[in-house]
């Protein structure tokens, strides 16, 4: 009886070995599934009231699986007046990004997920997808115009992403 219990953990074993080498992590990997996904994170970014910029972000776990969605707005509760939205002062600080909104709703554990966003992280989202365990990241590429005006803070953005070991995939723009 030892011996068959033996074989069944040395199967066991080599199973779990094949499939280490044979999954990969990065779930949203290819670039059909990277433009699908940001399809879904531009759908989301619609659900936004901010009259002029809109942000989405969708997670998916190792297995492809929807997580959570978020978008750019107000808490919840917090009424999103017109006089509010069109003050940018009160505005900005009344926001909670898609990303902290994607994290926050998550239905799963998001240890070693993907968050696909429709724009470049900003450095405090970059830390709180961290935080969260997220591996991958995937934006639209910026244009030029959006780099020059987050340079600073995308430099956070990436060396943070470098020293915590998030992967960050840009997909071509429209």
């Amino acid at each position: 009886m030892k011996q068959g219990n033996h074989k069944v953990t040395q199967a066991l074993d080599t199973l779990e070995e094949v499939i280490k080498r044979t999954y990969t992590t990065e779930s949203i990997d290819t670039p059909r599934l990277q433009e699908w996904a940001l399809g879904m994170a531009k759908h989301v970014a619609k659900l936004s009231k901010d009259p002029s910029t809109k942000v989405g972000a969708v997670i998916f776990d190792e297995k492809r699986r929807l997580v959570s969605a978020g978008y750019n707005g107000f808490a919840r509760g917090v009424k999103d007046t017109q006089k509010r939205l069109n003050d940018r002062d009160t505005k900005l600080k009344l926001t909670l990004h898609a990303e902290k909104n994607a994290i926050l709703f998550a239905t799963a554990p998001l240890d070693g997920a993907t968050i696909v966003v429709t724009h470049p992280c900003c450095s405090q989202c970059a830390a709180q997808v961290i935080q969260a365990g997220i591996k991958h990241v995937v934006w639209q590429k910026p244009s030029n115009d959006f780099i020059l005006r987050w340079k600073d803070d995308l430099l956070l953005t990436y060396a943070q992403f470098a020293e915590a070991g998030v992967t960050v995939t840009e997909v071509a723009g429209e």
